[in-house]
C-alpha cells in the first residue's frame, strides 16, 4: 500500500518537466520527501504557468468581480450573469495558442471543445462561439496555412456538434508570425437554479469519469506547449497536441445536461489541460475534502498506460462528477442512455489528501493543499521596454491621393471583410441568431423570455504594444461600443491576457500595465470581470507577440426587434457623428501601411465621456431612433463610412469641416457614425456631417475629396477572399 519511492535523478527529471530548480526543493520540502514519478508529473503540471497562473495570479487578483448581475464569479469553469426571467448567461474566453501554432486543425478544433466543456460544466448549454484570431502577415505562407487550417478546425468543431458561432476578429501582424494566437469564446444559457459548482463534497461520495476513453494523446500538453517559449523542433511535439471528436463531445454534453436536469450530481468538472491531474485536485481543494482515486478503474484505448500517463493525459471529451451512492444507477443508466462511456474510478475522502491507486498499490500521495496551492507566486520584475523591441511594419502604401488610400485601407488584410471566414461557420444553428457576422458590430441572440443578448469580442495588438495601460483601456471601450451599437449594455467581462515571457522585466510591464488598464477601466464602466485565462510565453526566435489582451463582453438589450444595425437602411436618411471624436494616426492602420514605427505612448482617454456617449448610443438604437449604427475604429471615419455603404448598399454623401488624413483615416475611440431622420438626429448630441444617397461615397473636406462608387469600394472589401483563394 506504500507509495513507490522516488526514481533516481529525479531533479533533473523535474528539470526537463518544467520545474525550476527552487520549485523541486520546495516539494522536496512541502512533502518532506522526494516526489516518485507519478507525483512529480503531477505536481510539474499543476505548478505549470498554465495551470497555476504564478506569474499573473497576484495581479488578476486586482481585477473587479463583483457585480449586482454577477451569479457566479471567477474560481468556476466559467462566469455567470442574471438576464432576468430566471435565466443566466455563463460564458468564458479560452486560448489553445501554442497548441494551434504546432497543429492548427486540431489545436484550434480542441480550443473549441474545451470552451464548450468548460460551460456545459456549469450547467449551462452552449448557444455561441467566438473567436479570436492572430496571425502573421497573409503574405507569408506560414500564415496562410495556419490560418487555413485554424478556421477549419473551429468551422469543423463547432458545426458539428450543433453550436453557432456567431462572431469574433481576425489581425495579421507580423509579431504573430511564429506564434499564432487562437482564442475562442463562448456563450451558454442555463436557469440561475441549475447552475452547478465544481467542488468536491461529502466524504463517501463517488468520482465518476465519464466520456470518451482515456488515451496518450496530449500528454505533456499544459508543459510542454501552454508553458514555455516556441523556438526549433516544434514538429516534435505534435503529440502534444489533443485529438478531438467533436460528436463524442455532442454526446457528452447531452448526457451531462440531462444529468443535471435530473439533479443527479453533486460536483462537476471537466477534463481539460493537465486531464485527471487538475481535475481531481482542483476539485477537492474547493471542496475542502480528499480524493482517492484508482487509476485502473480508469476505460483506456491504448494498452500498458503508466500510471503518470493516465493521470496526465490531456484526452478529450471527458468530465468528472461527484455521485451519491444511492444515485449511481440512475448515473450510470443515463450515461448508457447517451451511449457515453462511464466508470466509478474514486471516491470522496476526509483525509485532506490526493491519493493515487494503481488496484491495490499506492502510487502517489500528496496534500490538497500541497499540490494546489503550494505552488510560489511570484513578483513581476516590471520594467518598460527598449527602443525598437518591434520593428516598423514593411511599407506597403506611398500614395497619398484620398480615393487610393481608402481604397487600400479597405483592401488590408485587417480591415477587409471577413465574409470568406466566417461563411465557414454555421451562424444560424438553434435559431437564437438576430444579428449575424457582418450585420452589425456586435452579434445578438435572442433569449427565451423575449429579451436579448449582445455578444463581441475585441483587441489590438498594436495599440497594447505602443502603449499597454491605454491601450487596453481602448479594447474594453471598443468592445462595449459595439454592444451599445446594437442597443445592449454590458453585463460581464472575460478576458484572455496574451502576452510573451514574463520573466523578462519589459514583459512584466507590459502584462502589469495592461491588467491595471482593465481593472481600472471595469471598474469605470460597472462591468465585473467574471473569469478569463492567462496565455503567457507567446514568443519565439524572431521576438515576442504583441501583448494582446482579448476582451469579450456579454450584454442585454430588451427588444431583438429594435437590434441596431451597421449599414444604412434609408435613402435621405440624415449621417451624424457622435461623441469625442478626436483621431489619431498613430499606432493606426494607416500608419501600419506607411511602416511607421510604434509611437512610445497614445493620448489619454476620458472613460466617463465615452461611457456616456455609449448610453447615448445605446438609448437612441433601443428607442428606434437610429437606423444604423457604428463605431469608429480601425481606419478612421472614412472606412467606417464605406462599411456602412458596402453593409447597406447605398451611398452617401459627406462634407468634413477639416480637411486632413487624420479627420478622414485617423482611429478614434469613443466616436459613432450614426444614420436617421434629420429632425431626431437634431435632437441628439449629435453633428449632422452628410446624408444617404446614390451608389458612391463621396467625402469632401477643403481642397480635397473621396468618390468612390459602391462597386469599387466592394470589390476592395473583398481583397482577403481573393487573397486566400
Amino acid at each position: 500500500m506504500s507509495a513507490q519511492a522516488a526514481p533516481p535523478g529525479g531533479f533533473q527529471r523535474a528539470l526537463d518537466l518544467g520545474l525550476r530548480a527552487d520549485e523541486y526543493a520546495r516539494i522536496v520540502t512541502l512533502l518532506e520527501r522526494e516526489p516518485n514519478a507519478v507525483e512529480l508529473a503531477m505536481f510539474s503540471l499543476l505548478w505549470s504557468e498554465h495551470c497555476s497562473y504564478k506569474h499573473s495570479k497576484l495581479l488578476l487578483r486586482t481585477l473587479p468581480s463583483a457585480g449586482p448581475r454577477l451569479v457566479m464569479g471567477p474560481g468556476e469553469n466559467a462566469g455567470a450573469v442574471d438576464v432576468g426571467g430566471g435565466w443566466a448567461v455563463a460564458f468564458k474566453v479560452e486560448s489553445h495558442n501554442h497548441p494551434s501554432a504546432v497543429e492548427p486543425f486540431q489545436g484550434a478544433a480542441t480550443g473549441v471543445g474545451g470552451i464548450l466543456r468548460d460551460i456545459f460544466a456549469v450547467g449551462a448549454r452552449p448557444i455561441a462561439v467566438l473567436d479570436s484570431l492572430r496571425f502573421g502577415e497573409p503574405t507569408s505562407e506560414r500564415s496562410r496555412y495556419l490560418l487555413d487550417r485554424a478556421v477549419g478546425g473551429i468551422g469543423h468543431y463547432g458545426n458539428s456538434i450543433g453550436v453557432p458561432t456567431i462572431g469574433g476578429e481576425v489581425y495579421f501582424e507580423a509579431p504573430y508570425e511564429q506564434n499564432c494566437l487562437v482564442n475562442a469564446m463562448c456563450v451558454g444559457l442555463v436557469r440561475s437554479e441549475h447552475l452547478i459548482r465544481s467542488a468536491a463534497a461529502g466524504p463517501g461520495n463517488l468520482l465518476v469519469l465519464f466520456g470518451a476513453a482515456t488515451g496518450r494523446d496530449g500528454i505533456g500538453g499544459a508543459s510542454v506547449l501552454a508553458s514555455a517559449e516556441l523556438g526549433e523542433g516544434d514538429a516534435d511535439k505534435r503529440p502534444s497536441v489533443q485529438i478531438g471528436d467533436p460528436f463524442a463531445e455532442k454526446k457528452l454534453m447531452e448526457c451531462s445536461l440531462a444529468l443535471l436536469e435530473a439533479g443527479l450530481l453533486v460536483a462537476l468538472q471537466d477534463l481539460g489541460a493537465a486531464g485527471l491531474t487538475s481535475a481531481v485536485p482542483e476539485m477537492a481543494s474547493k471542496g475542502d475534502v480528499g480524493i482517492d482515486i484508482d487509476i485502473a478503474q480508469v476505460p483506456l484505448r491504448e494498452a500498458a498506460m503508466e500510471p503518470f500517463e493516465i493521470m496526465v493525459s490531456e484526452s478529450q471529451e471527458r468530465m468528472l462528477a461527484v455521485v451519491e451512492p444511492s444515485r449511481l444507477d440512475d448515473v450510470l443508466a443515463i450515461c448508457a442512455h447517451w451511449e457515453t462511456g462511464a466508470a466509478v474510478i474514486g471516491k470522496v475522502t476526509e483525509s485532506a489528501a490526493i491519493r493515487v491507486f494503481d488496484g491495490d498499490d499506492l502510487v502517489g500521495e500528496m496534500p490538497v493543499e500541497v499540490l494546489v496551492d503550494g505552488c510560489p507566486l511570484y513578483e513581476l520584475a516590471p520594467s518598460p521596454p527598449p527602443p525598437g523591441l518591434y520593428p516598423p511594419p514593411a511599407r506597403t502604401l506611398d500614395s497619398t491621393d484620398p480615393n487610393g488610400v481608402l481604397l487600400a485601407l479597405l483592401a488590408s488584410a485587417n480591415i477587409a471583410d471577413r465574409r470568406y471566414l466566417y461563411e465557414q461557420y454555421d451562424c444560424v444553428v438553434q435559431s437564437r441568431t438576430v444579428r449575424r457576422p457582418g450585420a452589425a458590430d456586435a452579434a445578438v441572440l435572442q433569449l427565451p423570455h423575449g429579451g436579448a443578448i449582445a455578444v463581441a469580442i475585441d483587441g489590438n495588438g498594436r495599440r497594447v504594444a505602443a502603449d499597454p495601460y491605454r491601450g487596453t483601456i481602448a479594447a474594453v471601450l471598443e468592445c462595449a461600443a459595439n454592444l451599445a451599437c446594437v442597443g445592449a449594455a454590458p453585463l460581464g467581462l472575460t478576458n484572455c491576457l496574451n502576452f510573451a515571457n514574463p520573466e523578462k522585466p519589459h514583459i512584466a510591464w507590459q502584462l502589469s500595465e495592461s491588467v491595471r488598464a482593465l481593472g481600472d477601466a471595469c471598474r469605470a464602466l460597472e462591468i465585473p470581470v467574471v473569469g478569463g485565462n492567462v496565455s503567457l510565453y507567446n514568443e519565439g526566435g524572431e521576438g515576442p507577440i504583441y501583448p494582446t489582451p482579448v476582451v469579450g463582453l456579454v450584454g442585454e438589450l430588451p427588444d431583438p426587434a429594435r437590434a441596431g444595425r451597421l449599414g444604412w437602411s434609408r435613402e435621405g436618411d440624415a449621417i451624424g457623428l457622435v461623441g469625442g471624436f478626436a483621431p489619431l494616426l498613430a499606432a493606426s492602420e494607416l500608419a501600419k501601411l506607411r511602416g511607421e514605427p510604434l509611437p512610445t505612448s497614445l493620448p489619454d482617454i476620458d472613460i466617463a465621456a465615452v461611457r456616456a456617449t455609449h448610453a447615448l448610443i445605446r438609448s437612441a438604437v433601443r428607442e428606434g431612433a437610429l437606423h444604423s449604427a457604428h463605431d469608429i475604429a480601425e481606419g478612421g471615419l472614412a472606412v467606417a463610412l464605406a462599411e456602412c455603404c458596402v453593409a447597406g448598399d447605398l451611398g452617401a454623401e459627406v462634407e468634413l469641416e477639416e480637411d486632413s488624413e487624420a479627420a478622414r483615416f485617423g482611429e478614434s475611440v469613443g466616436a459613432f457614425v450614426v444614420s436617421g431622420e434629420s429632425a431626431v438626429l437634431a435632437e441628439l448630441d449629435c453633428r449632422v456631417i452628410g446624408t444617404v444617397v446614390g451608389s458612391s461615397l463621396r467625402i469632401s473636406a477643403g481642397n480635397s475629396s473621396i468618390d468612390v462608387s459602391l462597386e469599387q469600394l466592394r470589390e476592395a472589401h473583398a481583397a482577403l477572399a481573393t487573397l486566400f483563394a
